[in-house]
């Protein structure tokens, strides 16, 4: 019941990490001080993915990358600052999944070590119980080897013809 009801809560908070981020967005349009901090981010991501598409396609990378306007660099910030959210979000829930598996994979191979634990001590407390009926079972054959099947018994032999000739017939 607790595994469908974490995979829909992770589902849940994927889902709702979409419109943070797009609150996200709006407020750091809004700001003047971030604004200008996000305009920065996205000119130099704009120069940093130029040269890379440049460099990629052979094209000659000295030469001078144009700036993007301010609208345009504060919507590629924006849109850069959202992914990253969602991203980071959806990274932060894998990372727990995956601890969470770990976890209860570790509690599997615990519980399997200890049954694996348990049946060894059964299997040695019966090889001991063996051996120890096995030693006395040597004994009685020992004893019967001397004294006869009469003598693991205590019957004598006197005492049951006795008892014959004490009842009537």
């Amino acid at each position: 019941m607790v595994l469908p009801l974490l995979k829909l809560g992770t589902l849940a908070l994927k889902t709702l990490s979409k419109p943070v981020a797009s609150r996200l967005k709006q407020q750091a349009a809004i700001h003047p001080r971030f604004r200008a901090f996000i305009v920065g981010i996205a000119q130099a991501n704009h120069r940093m993915t130029t040269t890379m598409q440049r460099r990629l396609y052979g094209h000659a990378t000295d030469v001078e990358i144009r700036p993007l306007n301010e609208e345009k660099a504060v919507q590629a910030a924006v849109d850069l600052i959202g992914e990253v959210f969602v991203f980071t979000v959806a990274g932060a829930l894998l990372i727990f999944e995956v601890q969470r598996n770990a976890r209860s994979e570790a509690k599997k191979e615990e519980k399997r070590r200890q049954e694996m634990e348990e049946m060894r001590q059964r299997d040695e407390d019966l090889a001991r119980e063996v051996e120890l009926l096995r030693h006395k079972l040597e004994e009685l054959e020992e004893i019967a080897k001397n004294r006869g099947l009469s003598g693991i018994f205590k019957f004598k032999h006197a005492d049951t013809e006795n008892a014959k000739l004490a009842k009537p017939v």
